[in-house]
């Protein structure tokens, strides 16, 4: 199977993936939001939103000054098509799945069928 139109290599990583999907449904959000939301240490969520920022997948702001300065996020335009198009992707790999491994079961039952009808006709034929 081959790789959907859309499917990102860069958000698909879980912990990326969750930033991203964090930020989708928001226009801004602070750094301590993102972290305590997603379980993250400071440092961890600091090396994500660094490379999502170097991609051009998010906008960081840092606001004040001393002990009142404060981190902001957001995604740009690119990152929210960029997530879209991966959610996309997504779905696509899982309604291709789907019908798939909706069949199999049905084959293997058919297959199982058959082989108990074949088991008959031997039984039969042996009488």
């Amino acid at each position: 199977m081959s790789t959907p139109s859309g499917f990102d290599e860069l958000i698909h990583p879980s912990t990326r993936l969750s930033v991203v999907a964090l930020l989708a449904a928001t226009e801004w959000a602070d750094f301590p939001f993102i972290r305590d939301s997603l379980s993250l240490s400071d440092s961890a969520l600091s090396k994500q939103l660094h490379t999502l920022e170097e991609a051009g997948y998010l906008e960081i702001r840092k606001e004040g000054g001393g002990r009142k300065r404060r981190t902001k996020v957001r995604l740009t335009s690119r990152g929210r098509t960029a997530f879209e198009g991966h959610v996309a992707a997504l779905r696509a790999i899982v309604e291709g799945a789907g019908p798939a491994a909706a069949a199999a079961p049905a084959t293997e039952s058919a297959a199982a069928a058959s082989g108990t009808g074949q088991q008959q006709q031997h039984a039969e034929a042996g009488r």
